[in-house]
């Protein structure tokens, strides 16, 4: 049982989910005769909800959906905290954009009304068009199609049905506004996105090296020629920042088991689809049966979206759990595996795999009595990359105590000794043990 309790006064609806309060309070004001919603964050404490129109989206189904989509996917078979969701992720991207559009202002910078709600608007829905286990589903559910190709076409939808009230926030997630700057925000080397989901995996996972000092560097914000920069003062922060990045990126991000959990699940479902293709009976959830049994290249029309807006962590979840009762052993091995945890063993290092390892892990394997696309899903190699910098596009700008303004990778001396700019790639090989 939880032990810990709270009282408001106000008008108050709590969810406890194990020992974490998500808590609504709705408060009439006196002034503007309007309730304000406000949401009990871990991480921020109180968010404000003082726009109607967010409060709409907040509470349309499509944003709903991601309650149930998990912000870091299969992490929490390593990280057993880090079952936080994408509906967290996106009030916390909410909240920075609307400490940062504070600021801004503070310091001069002109927002009009309009501009600010829809700056919230946008950081609000960037994740929107994520599926369930988005990057296992990326690459074999629907393939070739990018989460933020799907926010927009959910963003796009949702104008429709708001009346052109999301226009300019489209504008602004698709970096067409002239006020470059509000783009940046959203999507950029040092965006709100990312300050956010550092500071809360950090948080859910205990890993500390992720958790930034995000309200610092939101302080030194400002705006030059509608570009944004760092004040020169906050520069130290921003390192930090990038530093964080690449080691969460390696540590928890990357992490050896929660890589080859993904991996796992990414090749089931390209045998689900191939036994559908064979007319194999699975029982599996309608919304992702649809998917699944159909060579969906985009998501393309107004019913594509409605029946991707249906899929969920749930229908992977309970498929799994019917799938590893099956009949045909590599979708009841790999669902059973990843279930339990019972994963592949995976060897990381900095230079490919020879022909020579990967015949030996399958050799283990031959008393599995596996055809070689079947002994592929048990032995298989690739490579992962990590670049905390990308100097070409989006440089980072730095607005110096003169007044100029200069990049980050010409100021910063940790920069100038270590190459942040640089991909490092590594490359993996995984294999089952011999003995089933």
């Amino acid at each position: 049982m939880c032990g810990f309790r709270r009282s408001t006064s106000s008008s108050t609806h709590k969810i406890c989910i194990g020992c974490r309060f998500i808590t609504f309070v709705k408060i009439k004001s006196l002034k503007i005769n309007q309730k304000l919603t406000l949401l009990n964050d871990p991480i921020y404490g109180f968010i404000h909800i003082n726009a109607p129109i967010i409060f709409k989206l907040l509470e349309h189904p499509f944003f709903q959906r991601l309650r149930r989509i998990t912000q870091m996917g299969l992490s929490s078979l390593v990280y057993p905290g880090a079952r936080h969701s994408r509906f967290e992720h996106a009030l916390g991207c909410l909240h920075l954009m609307q400490k940062t559009i504070g600021i801004l202002r503070e310091k001069g910078v002109s927002i009009n009304n309009n501009e600010a709600l829809a700056m919230q608007i946008a950081i609000l829905l960037h994740d929107i068009g994520h599926g369930p286990f988005s990057h296992a589903m990326e690459n074999s559910l629907v393939k070739g199609v990018h989460h933020e190709s799907l926010s927009l076409q959910f963003m796009s939808y949702l104008n429709k049905e708001f009346d052109g009230q999301l226009t300019l926030a489209i504008s602004i997630f698709q970096n067409q506004y002239q006020r470059k700057f509000m783009h940046q925000l959203v999507s950029g080397q040092i965006d709100l996105d990312r300050m956010d989901y550092l500071k809360r995996d950090s948080f859910y996972t205990a890993a500390t090296e992720g958790n930034i000092n995000s309200e610092r560097i939101i302080t030194m914000f400002n705006v030059i020629d509608d570009e944004l920069v760092i004040e020169e003062k906050g520069m130290h922060s921003v390192e930090k920042f990038l530093i964080a990045r690449r080691l969460m990126y390696w540590q928890v991000y990357l992490h050896k088991t929660s890589l080859v959990g993904e991996l796992l699940l990414e090749r089931l479902l390209i045998h689900v689809r191939k036994l559908y293709k064979e007319g194999v009976e699975l029982n599996t959830p309608k919304s992702l049966t649809f998917f699944l049994n159909h060579d969906t290249g985009a998501i393309d029309s107004e019913e594509l979206l409605n029946r991707f807006a249906l899929l969920d962590d749930y229908d992977i979840i309970s498929s799994l759990k019917e799938w590893q009762h099956h009949s045909d052993f590599v979708l009841k091995d790999l669902s059973s595996r990843i279930l339990n945890r019972d994963l592949l063993k995976i060897h990381i290092k900095n230079s490919p795999f020879t022909e020579p390892e990967i015949l030996e892990k399958k050799a283990l394997l031959s008393s599995w009595k596996l055809n070689s696309e079947q002994l592929d899903n048990y032995v298989f190699t690739g490579s992962i990359s990590n670049q905390a910098y990308v100097p070409d596009t989006k440089t980072i700008k730095i607005l110096k105590k003169s007044g100029q303004v200069s990049s980050l990778q010409e100021q910063s001396e940790l920069f100038i000794r270590n190459s942040f700019s640089n991909i490092e790639s590594k490359f993996y090989l995984c294999f089952a043990k011999p003995s089933l």
